[in-house]
């Protein structure tokens, strides 16, 4: 079992940045990927970045890609997401997701159905 918590979430204006964090507690060490999601209100939930643990090799959504970093603190069980550049359409909540499966983490790390456990969201609002 992995229990994930995230915080970091705000309000910023558009071009500004926010650090998201996602603490991971308990059989952390069974992790093999880890994923930021995102949902707007009235929309699908989204991947936006994944990152293998371990090797470290990152996953990006077009749209974020060259805006957004994921990453993780090993000594910390922390995955981070740093988000620069911010527009209004990165508004949503955001979710962080972890699995514990290496033959599932070898599929689309950015989608949904590959996740097993799922923190409780943090909201992100960008105003223009």
């Amino acid at each position: 079992q992995v229990q994930l918590q995230e915080s970091g979430g705000g309000s910023v204006q558009a071009g500004g940045s926010l650090s998201l964090s996602c603490a991971a507690s308990g059989d952390t060490s069974s992790s093999y990927c880890m994923a930021w999601f995102r949902q707007a209100p009235g929309q699908e939930l989204e991947g936006v970045a994944a990152i293998s643990i371990g090797c470290g090799v990152a996953y990006y959504a077009g749209s974020v890609k060259g805006r957004f970093t994921i990453s993780q603190d090993n000594a910390k069980n922390t995955l981070l997401l740093q988000m620069n550049a911010l527009k209004p359409e990165d508004t949503a909540t955001y979710y962080c997701a972890a699995e514990p499966n290496w033959g599932r983490c070898r599929g689309n790390v950015l989608s949904q159905v590959l996740y097993t456990y799922w923190g409780q969201g943090t909201q992100v609002t960008v105003s223009s």
